[in-house]
């Protein structure tokens, strides 16, 4: 059976709307990317697009994206599934800061290297059409026969002529639901002044992010130029975020967001690193936004022979955030504990 137009286009719409998402999240300064990072993402992202997910393999992205050639192995070079972690973390950084209200999502999930591209309009998740001319290929780990993936089913037929949208219940709830919003929001008129009227005394609650130690991991600085040091540069500043994060007592902000008007402390996490041959020297500072003191520095020291770039990183990660929270000099940032 020949498609209909509105069928068509949007097999045609889709792709395209994922390809400017790529290029949205390549083009923002929080999306922490190296820049083999980044082709490798590309790459993945447009052989799924072309019906090609399923054969985004270690050895096929090796190839592509990072010169090995033919004899490539998966088991003595973990070079792909440890970029395909970095872009995990960067991917979720970006929508964590700033990427939130982005209409599609993209991510990798864990165990494979074919992304997952879903959407947030209409509130729903719906998995976008990940090959042309409509064609709609499952990711491995995806029902083949659940309902509501297949194109052509309810409700997934928008901008098709001559049909028309499926009822929803907020179709319905809508007359119902702005006469009721009026009505509460003038209910709550008459209750806030005599509320206020009772408990004169009381004050609003101190809200959480005022009462934490805040602190912003400024991206680490990569000496010497070479691509190995930019590489580990970026990824200790990701797995301190994501370390970070963890930790209930303490706000991570995004770099250029010291200024937000907050009572609690303010700390900036700086660094630098230096690779001479296969010895690694990282340099790192703990400085109080208040008055630009520096509360505690370490160096550390790490040979780079038969240990991945990976673990090398969590391991200096978890030693400097030990360290910083362990510091006496901090005065009240003791909270990372």
């Amino acid at each position: 059976m020949v498609p209909e137009e509105g069928q068509a286009g949007q097999a045609r719409q889709e792709p395209e709307n994922v390809r400017l998402q790529l290029d949205r999240i390549l083009a923002s300064p929080e999306f922490l990317a190296p820049e083999r990072g980044r082709r490798f993402l590309q790459y993945i992202v447009e052989e799924t697009l072309d019906g090609r997910g399923e054969q985004l393999k270690a050895s096929t992205i090796a190839q592509a994206v990072f010169g090995r050639d033919a004899s490539f192995d998966a088991q003595n070079d973990p070079v792909v599934r440890i970029e395909a972690g970095r872009i995990r973390r960067a991917l979720e950084r970006y929508y964590l800061v700033c990427g939130h209200s982005d209409l599609i999502e993209i991510t990798i999930p864990k165990g494979g290297y074919a992304p997952h591209f879903s959407s947030g309009e209409d509130g729903s998740n719906a998995e976008i059409a990940a090959a042309p001319n409509g064609e709609n290929k499952q990711q491995p780990g995806h029902d083949q026969g659940q309902p509501g993936h297949e194109q052509g089913q309810p409700g997934h037929e928008r901008g098709q002529p001559g049909r028309e949208r499926p009822l929803r219940y907020r179709d319905l709830l809508l007359p119902i639901g702005i006469p009721a919003l009026f009505g509460a929001i003038a209910v709550l008129a008459l209750i806030r002044p005599l509320e206020s009227y009772l408990s004169p005394s009381e004050t609003p609650p101190t809200t959480t992010l005022t009462s934490k130690t805040r602190i912003v991991v400024e991206p680490f600085a990569a000496l010497g130029g070479t691509a190995r040091g930019a590489d580990l540069a970026k990824g200790l500043a990701d797995q301190l975020i994501a370390k970070l994060m963890k930790v209930d007592s303490l706000v991570v902000l995004a770099p250029g967001r010291s200024g937000v008007e907050t009572s609690g402390s303010l700390f900036n996490l700086q660094g630098s690193t230096l690779v001479e041959g296969t010895v690694l020297h990282l340099h790192v500072r703990l400085i109080k936004g208040a008055d630009g003191a520096v509360v505690w520095a370490n160096q550390y020291d790490r040979d780079l022979r038969d240990q991945t770039t990976l673990n090398v990183e969590d391991e200096i990660a978890a030693q400097i955030i030990l360290e910083i929270s362990t510091s006496r000099k901090l005065n009240g940032a003791g909270s990372l504990r």
